[in-house]
């Protein structure tokens, strides 16, 4: 029989290790990793799991590889998801897949095509504590939802961020790069649309890049009158137990969940999920585990079956993204863009 492959064309986020790992597991060898820069993530990786460096592309699109992973600079994923499409291989591109309106209508002329299947890592789905959250709204145990809001704050840790993560251009921005999950989990939760979108993207910090924004708070209206807002910034704190103290919270007319996704950092770091009902007192439900991983999920879809995340989910976030960074008010400390 002969061996299963996977390859890894653009390597610079971290993010790409989850595929890796997960393919891994599921008894694929990769075939290698190409990187333009050979830069020092796409080393570690190599030396993690025993993967070679290449510079030649065309080896890892060749016959022998079912699947390519993708974490390219985030406005050259496009590219590489079109390369892929003329070679008829599968690819799991790192969130965001597109960063622009172009991107956006690149991206959707592959998938309306369908010669090949496209996965993001759209992660959160998969976490144990949200995937709780999802099976409690399911059984009615929340009500009719009322009110979503999600806070996401990260850590800059600025000197090991490569050049093109502080463009605009390149990297799509705070709102793009980091709500892109958000605008998913909205629907995927709530089974709604989302209808509008407002809100502002500040700049008080780094003048030096005029393009970098720090902070994202939106406002988001969907159907049947639900309210979310989300919000996002680059402060976690360096001396915090987290590169980011990631927090969801649901209203619903039965009952009110919380979800401090990276544990709390007086009791430990494992998910903590909080309920509190019109009938019972608060407590704390267990995380439960999803039946599958991101990568299974995907490749149960390249074979035929239903699948957790779809290419309508896809192109529905990135297509969420893009419109919501073309609506929202940017404000500068430094009266640049």
């Amino acid at each position: 029989m002969n061996e299963r492959q996977f390859s890894i064309i653009g390597c610079q986020h971290a993010h790409i290790g989850i595929f890796i790992s997960e393919m891994m597991e599921l008894g694929y060898s990769c075939a290698g990793i190409y990187e333009e820069e050979h830069n020092g993530l796409s080393r570690t990786l190599a030396d993690k799991f025993g993967i070679s460096l290449t510079r030649d592309k065309e080896k890892l699109l060749g016959d022998s590889v079912d699947v390519v992973g993708c974490a390219a600079i985030n406005d050259e994923k496009i590219d590489v998801i079109e390369l892929c499409e003329s070679r008829g291989k599968h690819v799991m591109v790192d969130k965001p897949a597109a960063v622009s309106p172009d991107g956006l209508q690149r991206l959707k002329s592959v998938i309306d095509r369908g010669n090949i299947q496209i996965g993001m890592l759209l992660t959160e789905r998969f976490h144990p504590a949200i995937y709780t959250l999802k099976k409690q709204i399911e059984r009615g145990a929340l009500g009719d939802i009322v009110t979503v809001g999600m806070r996401k704050p990260h850590r800059l840790d600025a000197a090991s961020r490569p050049e093109w993560f502080f463009s605009k251009r390149q990297s799509g921005g705070i709102l793009i790069d980091l709500l892109v999950h958000d605008f998913d989990l909205l629907r995927w939760l709530t089974g709604k649309e989302i209808e509008s979108v407002g809100g502002y993207v500040g700049k008080t910090i780094m003048p030096e890049h005029p393009s970098f924004y720090n902070s994202a708070s939106v406002q988001v209206l969907m159907e049947d009158g639900i309210v979310a807002q989300l919000y996002a910034d680059w402060h976690s704190p360096v001396g915090g137990w987290t590169w980011g103290d990631g927090r969801i919270f649901v209203t619903g007319t039965e009952s009110f969940v919380e979800l401090r996704l990276h544990g709390d950092p007086l009791v430990g770091r494992d998910p903590v999920v909080i309920r509190s009902t019109n009938g019972e007192s608060v407590d704390t439900l267990p995380a439960l585990q999803p039946p599958c991983t991101i990568t299974e999920d995907f490749l149960r879809r390249i074979g035929g079956e239903d699948s957790i995340i779809t290419h309508e989910d896809i192109l529905k976030a990135t297509e969420a993204t893009t419109r919501a960074d073309s609506l929202v008010t940017y404000l500068s400390r430094y009266e640049a863009k």
